[in-house]
Formats: C-alpha cells, structure tokens, sequence
C-alpha cells in the first residue's frame, strides 16, 4: 500500500462545513482533472491514481455510472490505492490541489470557480449522461486549461463532453482500449478523433505532468507579439499549405497559437524553431496539427432555442414568401461531422408539418467543410448514443434509427443533405440560397477575412433569405447587407440589395498578393473607347444632379454636385436625403417620396423654392421609385433640375422690416397650403381606401354566402356517401364472413369432413329406422283396434239382439 496522510489531514478534506465558496477567479493556480468510467472502472482508477506522485499540485474530480439506490463506498475502495485524501463530493466543495473528489450516487455534478455544485439529475435512470455533464462544466470553468481523462467503460458517455473541451483547446488524455476491461468509452473517444494521448491508464498521470511541466511559447496578446514569433507561425503555415494546400494565415493568430502550442506540450518541446524542425522530420506531425487547428466541434441543436425559433417562426415565414412549389436551398459551411447539416433538415421536416402548406416544397442541404474524414463520417450518419442529451427522444424516434453502435439518421432525412469537401475561403461558394447556416466558423477568422465572408454570403443568397450566425457571431457593420430577424437568437434577413458598397471579393481573391509579383504594366491596363469617355463627359457637366436611396431615404449613391439642395445636418452624420434636405425643400420632399413609394409611380415637384446662400433658388424634384433592373428594384432615384428662374438674393444695405416680414409670411402661406394640400391628398386616398376596402368587403361577403351554400351541398353530398359506404361495409363484412368460412372449410381435413358426415348418416339413419319402428307399431295398433271392431260387429249381428241405449247417447 502507498503511503498515508495524517488523520487531520484526511478529516479537513472530508468535513463538509470547510469546504466553502470562493471568490470568481479567471485563473486557478493548480490543474483540475477531470476523469470519467464506468464498468471495470474501479481497475483502471486504481492504476490511475496508483502512477499520480506525491506532490503533484493537481487535482483530480472522478464522475462514475453509480447506482442510484445504494451508498456510495467508492471513496474507501480507492483511498487504498493513493495517499491524497479521497472524498465524496458534497455540494458547494472547493476543490483543493493534491485531492480526489468522488461524485456520490444519483447526482450531477458541475463546476463554477472552482467550487463543486451538485444537482439533481433530469433524465430518467438509464439515460443519464454525468461524465458528458461535468465535462462540458469543466471546459466552461477552465476553457483552455481543462484536462480530461476518459477510463473503462461501457456507451459513449464523455465523447460529447470531451469535444467541448476540445473547442476551448483543452486537453484529452484516454486510456488504451486494449488495456481497458470495457472497452466502449475508450474507443468513442478515440474514435471521434479527440485523444491526444492514447495510453494504458497507469502511464497516463505521467503524460499529463510531462505535458503541464511545458512551458506555454506564447503567452501575451497578439499585439505584443515579436517579429521572430511572427516569422516561425509563418514558417507553420508554409509546411501546412505545402502537405495539406491549406492556407491557415487568415485564421486567428490567438487561436492558431493556442493550438500549436497544445501540439508542443504533447511532445514536450519547448521552444517553436524546435517544433518547426520537428514538423519537417515528421511529416504526420502535420497532418495530426491540420486536424488540431480544424477545430471539428459541433453538436445537434446548439443553442435550441434558437433553432426553435427558426422552426416555429423563420421558416414558416420563409415557407409564406416562397413560390406555391419548389425548393428551398440551404448551405452549411464548416458542417464537421454533419450533426449542424442534419439539425435544419428536421427542423425544416417539423416546420413543414405544422405549416402544411399548399403547394409540394423540398429541402436541400448543401454541407461543406474542410476537413475529408469529418465529411465521411457526416455521410455514413452514425452517432454515439449520448446524443440523447442534444435530440429529444421524439425526434430520436422519429428520424433515427438505433443501432448497436449508437443512432443512425434515418433515410429520410439523410437524402435532404449532399456533403461535400470544400475550403469555404477559397473554393466558390453555392448559390441561390433560401437558407445559410454558418455557425461558429467565423469565430476563428480574423476580422479582414470576415468582412470578405459577410458580402460573399449575401450574394450567395436569394433576396429574403435566411443568414444563421452562432452565438457569438454578428453582421458588423453590414447592415445595409442584412437586417435582423431577432439579435439575440443570431437570425438576420437578406436584403434587396446593397448598392454603394465595396464590390463583392470572391475566394481567389481573399489572399494578398504574392511578394514580388510584377505588377501590371501600363501597356496591359485597358485604354477607354471613345463612347467611354463622352460618357464621362455627359455624366460630369451636363447629366442632371441626382441622388440614390433605399425605401427609408438613406443615400446610396449621389450623382453631380448636390451641394445647393442637399446639406449635412449638424451632430452625428446622417445620410439620410430627409436631414440633409435644404430649407424649402425637406417638407415637400417627405409627401412626395412617401407618395411615390406608395403608387409605385414618378412624382414630380415643380417651383420649389430652396433657401441657398441667403437667396432662393427654383428647382424641380422628380422622384422615381425603380422596378428594373433587379438589383435596384424598392430604390427611388431623385433628380433635381434647376429651373430657368434666376436666384433672388437680398440686396445689401438696409432692408426694410415689412420686406422681411413679408417674404416670411408668403414663405408661412406656402407652408400651410402645401400642408392642406397634403391633407385633401390624404382624405382622398383614405376615401379611395374605404370605398376599395368596403368593394372588397362586398366580394367578401358574396364569396362567403357562395362558400356557405358549397358547404350545404358537400355536407348533403357526404351524408349520401357515408349511407353508401355503410352498405358497401355491410356487404364487404358479409362476403368476409363467407370468404373465412370457405376458408375454414378447406382447410379441415377430408378425415375430419367423412367423419362428421358419417355421424351425421348414423345419426339420421338412428332416427329414421326409430321413426319407422313408432310407425310400424301404431299401424299395428291400429289392426288391432279394426279387428276388435269388426269382431265385436259380427258377434252383435248373429244373436240379433241389441242393447239398450244409455242416457246420453253413449257407446256401450
């Protein structure tokens, strides 16, 4: 046996009232390993803590699969095995270095500062998942500090956990299958591809002293990065697009460091010209970082109430706008392993039962990503079964289907989803898109490669689709590119259009340049036509003055000089047509925009008067709201045209105090007939409205007493049919009963059918001769009665005699 620690010792660790909340730290001074098994656990556990040396400074909490109903004795079985205080976890335990935590029975158990916090288990016994549980705790606790240790054990449950970890480039250390008596745990961690370090379970505690003992290459910001770290991640790059023709440099150096240096503490190098030379003398090195710095992190329904948004609200609208019948096309960039290409295909399946709209819609998913194994095992769409903490056990099954290894999507939604490797910054993108779901790839893009991203998906995509971002994702600054469904759930709505912005860049053009390339000679560039340059002509000197704006007056595009009728307004810049409007022009123009956009025709002002430069100016304003070409379409295009009416400028000197209240009262009058002229406008339209609404009404009204009646006729028209069909049931459940008859009767033996035939000819017979014997003997009764008769007759006659009558009448 190992060596004990005093009794004091042992009895602070295990008193419940010394173990205490602490204060939210950002940072925990010591390593908190998380460990998880299950059958044939207790072994592998033993051996664990067995290789764990004195005075290691971690701290290692053990999740179980424990029976809910009986006590819990595991920490007197392993205290044998290691000399640091082993204890059962109570709730709201600081967790100390050089200690072991047990989780007790029927619990989960979760992180938060440091401080252990157990609760109540939801799911039913059977379908809990506790490893998956405090795994993904220990990952938002720790983020990038977090270990995790996977044992023998029976299922998958830890995999989803460990991938959580993995997103926040924590670590994963698991035990040797071959080693392990129950070898399922073990190998579905391998198996999705998160183990760093694969090895028997007494040799782990050494590889992860070895991996915390390295000393992190980078630990500062990016801005206070050196030249020399600089050129070595560029020498990474250089090696990955040489093996793999990935470019990584667009990807964030923070997150792209966090990685490398993960590899690094793997193999103990402490020093990045090191692992540069490493790479290049060991070539799967850099097939194992590509893998690292794919990040394939993804699950079904993150955030779910987002996509029950999507399901109940988005997509029913989406379904409303579309045409009666068609299909609706969806992308999913940097899908990984498939589970956020499978989500919108249900979601989409529910969403359409509910709707159940009138015309036949389809759903395509087209799902990408980078990664070709991640791809493959999207396709073959086989799941471990802790799944069951993301899919709801309707949806399980409804559209899986359970097999031995875990859940399989089932052939129905499988065949909604093409997949397909591509390089989302480098190959073209998919086109004509109801549907783009991008979520959580961004996060690890810099900033200048999304800017590039956000323009290209709105391209990409049908006017009214649908953008899906992650949790932690925005639009930016492309507001004029998309305009939120709902911030919080990360849903925006492709606009119209986006004209007066940078033009689209597509993937061949994301990259800089390569150094020294020749730049392009003045013999190359191409030399104007002649009609190319009278059009430059014409549109400087002598096109009209006009301005471009979207359906809220914001300017999209000005043409000429506007600066006699259009001014910027004081305070925050505003370019919107209505607050840079000069004085004179900014209440006619708000009438006439709105009057414009509403009959879809040209509005014209002629004469208005504009206040410029202490005099007035003429000038008319046509309006014109654009229906052609597509990409302008719900724009207005402004066009002023001076008039032919000179500029009245006050005259210097004195100007008399009549004059000026003159001109201010003529300029009040026009004010308040332009108003009254907007209110009869107003009245007729409203009057136009009622006499339109109370037409419509009449039809309404007439369609409703014709539906009514159409309603009689089919419920008269059903009662017949459902009296027909009573009879028709009547006769088919006759001919049914005869049809099991006959069938009865050919199916009894021709032993059984002579026998009860020859009982019934015995039986007949019995009775016949019976009734013949009845016959023959009345008959003979008969005879003799006849024979009795006659004798007596004869006897009377001889002796010619009678005897006297009795009273009565009667027979002697």
């Amino acid at each position: 046996m190992g060596k004990q620690v005093s009794p004091k010792r042992r009895q602070t660790k295990t008193t419940g009232t010394d173990f205490k909340s602490v204060p939210p730290k950002t940072d925990h001074p010591f390593p908190i390993v998380g460990i998880g098994a299950s059958a044939g656990g207790l072994e592998a556990l033993e051996l664990f803590l067995g290789g764990v040396p004195e005075k290691s400074g971690m701290a290692f909490v053990i999740v179980q699969h424990l029976d809910p109903t009986h006590k819990g004795i595991m920490a007197e079985l392993l205290q044998r095995s290691t000399p640091m205080p082993v204890v059962q976890i109570r709730d709201r335990m600081k967790v100390e270095p050089e200690c072991v935590y047990i989780i007790p029975p029927n619990r989960d158990l979760s992180l938060l500062h440091g401080v252990l916090h157990l609760l109540d288990p939801e799911a039913p016994r059977g379908l809990r998942l506790p490893i998956d549980f405090f795994f993904r705790s220990l990952a938002d606790d720790l983020q990038d500090k977090s270990i995790g240790v996977i044992l023998s054990g029976m299922g998958s449950d830890g995999t989803l956990g460990l991938r959580a970890m993995k997103e926040k480039a924590g670590v994963v250390f698991v035990q040797e299958p071959a080693s392990a008596k129950f070898d399922s745990m073990p190998r579905s961690a391998i198996d999705a591809g998160l183990a760093d370090v694969v090895a028997p379970a007494g040799e782990l505690p050494g590889r992860i002293i070895a991996y915390l003992r390295h000393d992190p290459f980078i630990d500062r910001p990016d801005s206070s990065l050196k030249d020399k770290a600089q050129s070595a991640l560029e020498k990474v790059f250089i090696l990955l697009r040489t093996q793999t023709g990935h470019d990584f440099s667009l990807y964030k150096k923070s997150t792209l460091y966090r990685r490398i240096e993960r590899r690094m503490g793997l193999h103990q190098i402490d020093g990045i010209a090191t692992y540069i030379r490493y790479l290049r003398e060991n070539p799967q090195e850099i097939g194992l970082l590509f893998k690292e710095l794919l990040i394939g992190v993804t699950s079904f329904f993150r955030d779910p109430a987002a996509w029950e948004h999507l399901k109940g609200t988005v997509i029913p609208q989406l379904l409303t706008a579309h045409p009666d019948s068609g299909v609706i096309r969806a992308w999913t960039p940097g899908c990984s392993t498939g589970e956020e290409a499978y989500s919108p295909a249900i979601v989409f399946k529910e969403a359409l039962e509910q709707v159940k709209p009138v015309g036949g819609f389809s759903f395509q998913v087209f799902a990408t990503d980078l990664d070709k194994d991640a791809i493959d095992k999207a396709r073959a769409g086989l799941y471990p079964a802790n799944i069951t903490a993301d899919v709801s056990a309707e949806r399980l099954r409804r559209f899986f289907i359970r097999e031995e290894r875990g859940y399989r999507v089932g052939k129905e939604i499988r065949e909604m989803v093409i997949f397909a490797p591509q390089n989302v910054i480098m190959d073209p993108p998919f086109t004509r898109l109801d549907i783009l779901v991008c979520r959580n790839l961004m996060i690890y893009l810099t900033s200048e490669l999304q800017k590039k991203l956000l323009p290209l998906f709105h391209y990409s995509m049908n006017p009214g689709g649908i953008l899906f971002l992650g949790n932690a994702e925005t639009i930016g600054a492309f507001s004029n590119f998309f305009s939120p469904l709902d911030n919080r759930m990360r849903l925006y709505r492709r606009l119209n259009s986006a004209i007066g912005t940078e033009p689209v860049e597509f993937p061949s053009s994301f990259f800089p340049a390569l150094v020294g390339a020749p730049a392009q000679s003045e013999a190359a560039k191409p030399v104007p036509n002649l009609q190319t340059l009278a059009d430059q002509l014409l549109l400087t000197h002598y096109a009209p003055v006009a301005a471009l704006t979207n359906d809220k007056g914001d300017i999209l595009y000005i043409s000429g000089r506007t600066g006699k009728y259009l001014e910027p307004a004081a305070g925050k810049a505003n370019w919107n047509i209505f607050a840079m409007a000069r004085e004179g022009l900014r209440y006619e123009l708000t009438g006439s925009f709105q009057k414009a956009l509403r009959q879809q025709n040209a509005v014209t002002m002629k004469g208005v008067q504009i206040r410029n430069n202490g005099g007035t100016q003429g000038v008319d304003v046509t309006l014109q709201p654009i229906v052609e070409p597509e990409a302008l379409r719900g724009m207005v295009m402004i066009v002023f045209t001076e008039t032919s009416e000179p500029v009245e400028k006050a005259k210097p000197g004195k100007a008399s105090t009549a004059s000026v209240r003159s001109a201010r009262a003529a300029e009040l009058e026009r004010e308040i007939e332009q108003a009254r002229h907007e209110l009869q406008t107003t009245r007729e339209e409203m009057q136009s409205s009622q006499e339109e609404l109370k037409s419509a009404n009449e039809e309404l009204q007439s369609t409703n007493e014709e539906l009514t009646t159409s309603k009689e006729e089919m419920q008269s028209m059903n009662e017949e049919l459902q009296t027909v069909n009573n009879e028709l049931q009547a006769k088919v459940d006759a001919l049914s009963r005869a049809d099991n008859d006959m069938k009865n009767l050919l199916d009894s033996t021709d032993i059984a059918v002579s026998k009860r035939l020859e009982a019934e000819l015995r039986k007949t017979q019995a009775a016949l001769e019976k009734r013949i014997r009845e016959q023959k003997a009345e008959l003979e009764r008969s005879e003799d009665r006849f024979r009795e008769e006659e004798k007596h007759g004869q006897g009377a006659k001889s002796s010619g005699t009678t005897r006297p009558r009795r009273k009565g009448g009667g027979s002697p």
